[in-house]
């Protein structure tokens, strides 16, 4: 097939031993767009436009924090801080109450799920949902899922890596399952879901079982036994679960 941008970056995760191929392309992404924010693009006009416009969620908020420029850190907040009370204000301004008959204190409040129902509170989730590094990542994301499809149905050395390999953390599998029944052809899916499926069921097993032995080892009869491939079993049973690196270290400046 032919190379892309996309094509090495997915190569390189294949080849880099994962749990899961595109957990690893996801962390460079994130940690690229936190790079180049905290970079010298912080005083550049139009990248300050965009996150004044975008935000960043909890979770980049703390990289952003973490990385070690705390001057470019406090600039990006100080115009955002400037738009975003412009907003609040007009939106404060124009929110008008709603009129409770006697009984509502007695309703539940079902702030805890489901949509907002206030413009507020809609408001509010739409800034808490909006962040400048996971469009960065959303926008690529899809580019990388298509590459490696093409790539597994297109290339047999591929295939051959991607059959031998460790399957995906569920979040993912969930997102290639859906990418797969909307662009492979049936012939395509014959072949491709019989070694994807077979590869996640043994490497849950196999993550299974390293959890398990690492319970095993604290029996006091196992204190002398090998800790086989079960010392970072939580780490990577968490990464299987959910996605991420949850033993990964602070994300700092180089």
């Amino acid at each position: 097939m032919k190379e892309t941008i996309y094509t090495i970056p997915v190569m390189d995760a294949f080849n880099a031993d994962d749990e899961c191929p595109f957990c690893y392309i996801e962390r460079k992404l994130e940690q690229e767009a936190v790079e180049f924010i905290m970079g010298p693009a912080y005083m550049e006009d139009d990248i300050r436009e965009e996150t004044d416009k975008l935000g960043f969620c909890r979770h980049h908020h703390k990289m952003l924090y973490d990385y070690g420029n705390k001057l470019g850190t406090a600039l990006m907040l100080h115009t955002y801080y400037q738009k975003l009370n412009k907003d609040m204000h007009e939106q404060i301004a124009a929110f008008t109450p709603q009129k409770n008959g006697p009984l509502a204190r007695f309703k539940k409040s079902s702030s805890s799920s489901g949509e907002p129902q206030t413009s507020l509170g809609q408001w509010v989730r739409q800034r808490d949902e909006s962040c400048y590094v996971c469009r960065h990542f959303k926008e690529k994301y899809p580019r990388y899922i298509d590459t490696f499809l093409q790539l597994v149905t297109g290339n047999a050395e591929f295939f051959q890596n991607f059959s031998k390999g460790k399957g995906f953390c569920l979040h993912h599998f969930g997102d290639i399952i859906e990418a797969a029944e909307k662009t492979l052809s049936n012939k395509e899916k014959e072949k491709f879901y019989p070694v994807l499926f077979e590869r996640m069921e043994t490497n849950m097993k196999r993550l299974e079982e390293d959890v398990s032995w690492f319970v095993d080892k604290y029996d006091y009869r196992n204190r002398e036994a090998d800790w086989k491939n079960s010392k970072d079993a939580i780490q990577r049973g968490i990464q299987k679960l959910t996605g991420g690196y949850p033993d990964d270290p602070v994300f700092t400046k180089r």
